[in-house]
This record gives C-alpha cells, sequence and structure tokens, in this order.
C-alpha cells in the first residue's frame, strides 16, 4: 500500500496552512483601568476562540482619548463612559456605526481594613478618616461618579480636603490598598469577583446616587480594516463575554 501523500494535497495543505496564519491578526486595544481584570479574562478567551491576539493598553479614559488624538495606533477603544467615544466619532476618528454599550459599571466605596466600612454611608458622614482617595473626575468616569456621590449627600463641601487624586482608577485603588488613604470610591470589577468582595469592607453605592456608568465600546480609524478589530467587537457583544463582566460587578 503506498501511503505517501499526494504532491496536489501537500500544496493544499500548505496553502491552508498559510491561509489560517494570515487569518490570525493582531489587534491594539486602549482600555479603561477599571476593566482592566475582565479584559485579561476575555482576551484569554477571545484568542481561544478566534486565533487572533489582543494587545491592551490600560489607563484614564480621558488619558487615553488624548492619546488618541495625538495618533496613537489604537484600532478599538473601551471607554469608561459614553460621550469619550460619542466625542471620537463626532471628531471622525473612530467608525461611524461601530459604537455600543459593552458594560454598565457601578462604583463602590472601598477600605482595605475588615469592618471599615460597615455596608453604609455611615462612614463618610461619621468622618473619622484622614484621606479619601478618589480618581481624577477630569480624567475618570468613576471620580466624576464619586463626585456626584459626594454631592448628593451632601458631603462633598465638608470632605474636600480629604481627598486625594489618583491619575486613574488603578491609581486610586493603589492609594487604599496600600494604606496611603484609609478608604476610597472604587470600580465595584477591582475589588469584586464572583458575587462576592474578594477583601476589606465596602458599601456599594446605590445606582440613583451618580448617574449611570455606561461604558462604550468602538472601532477606531486606524481599525476600520483590522478583521481581528471587527471580530472583538462582535465577541465581546457575545454571551461569553456577558458572563465574565457580570461575574466582576458589571451589567452586561
Amino acid at each position: 500500500m503506498d501511503c505517501r501523500i499526494p504532491r496536489t494535497w501537500l500544496t493544499l495543505l500548505a496553502g491552508l496552512s498559510c491561509s489560517a496564519s494570515v487569518l490570525a491578526e493582531e489587534v491594539q486595544v486602549a482600555v479603561a483601568a477599571n476593566f482592566t481584570a475582565p479584559l485579561q479574562a476575555i482576551a484569554r478567551e477571545f484568542a481561544q476562540d478566534t486565533g487572533h491576539t489582543l494587545v491592551a493598553a490600560f489607563g484614564a479614559t480621558g488619558q487615553l482619548y488624548a492619546q488618541i488624538q495625538n495618533g496613537a495606533p489604537f484600532e478599538v477603544f473601551l471607554a469608561a463612559d459614553a460621550n469619550t467615544p460619542a466625542r471620537l466619532e463626532r471628531q471622525g476618528l473612530g467608525v461611524a456605526g461601530s459604537r455600543f454599550t459593552y458594560a454598565i459599571g457601578s462604583l463602590v466605596l472601598w477600605s482595605a481594613k475588615a469592618d471599615y466600612i460597615d455596608g453604609s454611608d455611615a462612614v463618610l458622614k461619621a468622618n473619622p478618616f484622614r484621606h479619601l482617595a478618589i480618581a481624577n473626575p477630569k480624567a475618570a468616569p468613576y471620580g466624576l461618579a464619586a463626585t456626584q456621590v459626594l454631592t448628593k449627600l451632601g458631603l462633598r463641601a465638608a470632605l474636600q480636603s480629604k481627598l486625594v487624586e489618583g491619575q486613574s482608577i488603578t491609581q486610586t485603588l493603589q492609594f487604599v490598598s496600600t494604606g496611603n488613604a484609609e478608604l476610597g470610591f472604587v470600580a465595584l470589577s477591582q475589588v469584586y469577583k464572583d458575587g462576592q468582595i474578594s477583601s476589606g469592607s465596602a458599601w456599594v453605592v446605590p445606582d440613583e446616587l451618580y448617574e449611570p456608568i455606561r461604558q462604550d465600546a468602538l472601532i477606531l480609524k486606524r481599525g476600520e480594516n483590522n478583521p481581528a478589530a471587527t471580530a472583538l467587537v462582535e465577541y465581546l457583544k457575545g454571551p461569553k463575554v456577558a458572563e465574565i463582566i457580570q461575574s466582576y460587578g458589571y451589567q452586561p
């Protein structure tokens, strides 16, 4: 029996191999810092399911917006708000019609100390702390939401001198986790996993105290002809991603 593979079959197999490698693309993604952990989990699943590679840069939405305006080579933008992607779309820096909401974020008052926060706003009103961390409200939507909460509670003036600002929600979390601030407003996704707060103590801020943190995605002009960019946006709309982001405390 002749087990040799015909030459034409070898050519076909080689062609299929080359086609597979050509179809596997890389996509550069600018990602709001609050979405770091979910995006890392999503990236692994995306690579496994599609063969595409996701390369992410994390930061405050305002900072990423400035980088995109200045020509940073991002192809997809996952913002922490809806206004910034809409602005990029109006400016012609995004692909018209590609914008959609991928998650609704939640704000939490968190302390690394167990029992420091009793699940309510009581600690804010008692005011026993030296420092309260928030993200820069001009660059980070979660920081803006924090100022809205303090205003609604009537505490903004009383606590203004105790506020310390992180340039991103990641730096804000670092202030609290290292003890440089006794407590701070951070994204629920940073301290939440599989249905519970992972450590410390917290108050999940009621939705009515701040405007909804609608987080929008947008394909940028640089990614318009990259199949991996299109594939990522479609993947973000799927049930697997919805399950991942819900596990981090977001609403899909």
